[in-house]
């Protein structure tokens, strides 16, 4: 039996919009079973994320983190995503896991945005200047091709180093930019909140990226209570990162303000209704977005 391998030359082949239709079919689909395990040894970590989609296949995300690496000349992070056939159990594909995690995580926030923000938007900010960053610029410009990019950092020489790559514009003051931006993307790891819901205009999209853990935010209680708010997913949201975990505990917010996630995309739910109102949507990924991701991978690589 034969199986693909798929490195990060299959990118070539990839494209931002045609990634965004495979997610939107995969929510399509019934819901996804997901688990992860985490392992650990000294401050070396193996994770692993795995999702069963009937009808779309089985994914095995394996990642080790060896924060020492780097000393060495090594990435810090290494892995692959296994991909196999729903009916069978068949190795299908090794995927690349950098190809892959890039492309789910940019092409997750480039969904909400098509859906969220206004389609004449023109003026992004993007709030830090890491590799999420970078890809996000390449993902928006894709589906807002009148797109200017800027880009605020604490660190202002990373701002300018990222302008030099990406053609953005580096903003000194993050209320002024925010205050002009028509779509806001944070990327950061920030662990208290960098938005300030009352610099939001009306009509501005928020997109949050960066808070994974329950001790991160990037947005304050008054976004989420000025902004209709969507996830891509509840099950990795709400009860497992401080972006919703904290204001569902102090009030600000109930379950019931999270108007729609990525399976509600199929009723319409999931979508802007007024160009004036202020939207907000949480990435908080997954194993079954690994999985759409992997599969639109596999597929595109061999055409």
């Amino acid at each position: 039996m034969t199986f693909t391998i798929i490195g990060p030359e299959a990118e070539a082949k990839l494209n931002w919009l045609a990634l965004t239709d495979a997610l939107v079919a995969g929510h399509s689909l019934p819901r996804a079973e997901v688990a992860d395990t985490l392992l650990r040894q000294g401050g070396n970590t193996l994770l692993t994320r795995s999702a069963w989609i009937k009808g779309m296949g089985i994914a095995v995300k394996a990642a080790t983190i060896y924060p020492d690496n780097p000393k060495a000349g090594l990435a810090a992070i290494h892995g692959a995503v296994n991909l196999l056939a729903d009916q069978t159990g068949v190795l299908e594909a090794l995927v690349d896991f950098t190809l892959v995690t890039k492309w789910k995580t940019a092409g997750d926030t480039l969904l909400a945005a098509r859906r969220l923000a206004r389609p004449d938007a023109e003026r992004f900010l993007i709030v830090g200047a890491g590799a999420v960053a970078r890809s996000m610029v390449d993902a928006y410009s894709a589906a807002f091709p009148s797109a200017r990019f800027h880009v605020w950092t604490r660190n202002p020489e990373a701002a300018h180093t990222f302008a030099e790559k990406t053609g953005a514009t580096p903003e000194p003051d993050l209320e002024q930019a925010v205050r002009h931006a028509d779509v806001i993307v944070t990327t950061t790891m920030a662990t208290s909140p960098l938005i300030n819901g009352q610099w939001l205009r009306p009509g501005t999209h928020l997109d949050l990226i960066g808070a994974y853990r329950p001790d991160m935010r990037e947005a304050d209680d008054s976004c989420f209570r000025r902004a209709r708010v969507f996830v891509d997913a509840r099950a990795t949201t709400l009860h497992h990162i401080g972006e919703l975990m904290t204001p569902l505990k102090a009030g600000v917010i109930t379950e019931a303000d999270v108007i729609a996630d990525f399976y509600d995309l199929p009723s319409g739910r999931f979508a802007r209704t007024s160009d004036d109102e202020i939207t907000l949507c949480k990435n908080g990924g997954g194993a079954h977005l690994d999985l759409m991701t992997a599969r639109y991978i596999l597929q595109a690589a061999s055409g």
